[in-house]
């Protein structure tokens, strides 16, 4: 593989990587309700990504991929970042930004509600059988 080609890859799994990120992001705390140990990993990738929308702190991947584009001779991504590039006014219209980001949120908030609620009920159920055994 030429160089050319590797730096194509690097830019291409970078994009793959940053929308999984994303994806688990506003997803994450729904997968948490049925693999409870993924929550700690899920506070911190949305204080990441919260963060980094409400301060403005430029994530890793996007230097990554914008360095990588760089190297096989294509324009680095645009400083507004990833999000704005690749998802803003392609699978939103850029004026539902605001919309998206709330609903995000809420989506997380209710995520983890429900992850609260599943973990006390799950906690109930356990502490009131014999032997801490769940069933018979």
């Amino acid at each position: 593989m030429g160089s050319a080609a590797f730096y194509r890859v690097v830019a291409d799994a970078t994009v793959v990587a940053h929308l999984a990120f994303i994806l688990y992001v506003a997803a994450g705390g729904f997968l948490a309700w049925r693999l409870p140990r993924t929550i700690g990993l899920h506070i911190a990738a949305v204080a990441w990504g919260f963060t980094g929308l409400l301060v403005g702190i430029d994530c890793p991947l996007t230097h990554l991929e914008s360095w990588a584009r760089v190297q096989v001779g294509q324009a680095p991504l645009p400083s507004s970042g990833f999000i704005d590039h690749y998802l803003t006014g392609v699978l939103y219209p850029e004026s539902a930004a605001g919309a998206i980001q709330i609903s995000v949120a809420l989506g997380v908030v209710l995520s983890w509600a429900g992850y609260g609620i599943l973990r006390v009920r799950t906690r109930s159920t356990f502490a009131h059988t014999p032997s801490g055994h769940v069933g018979s």
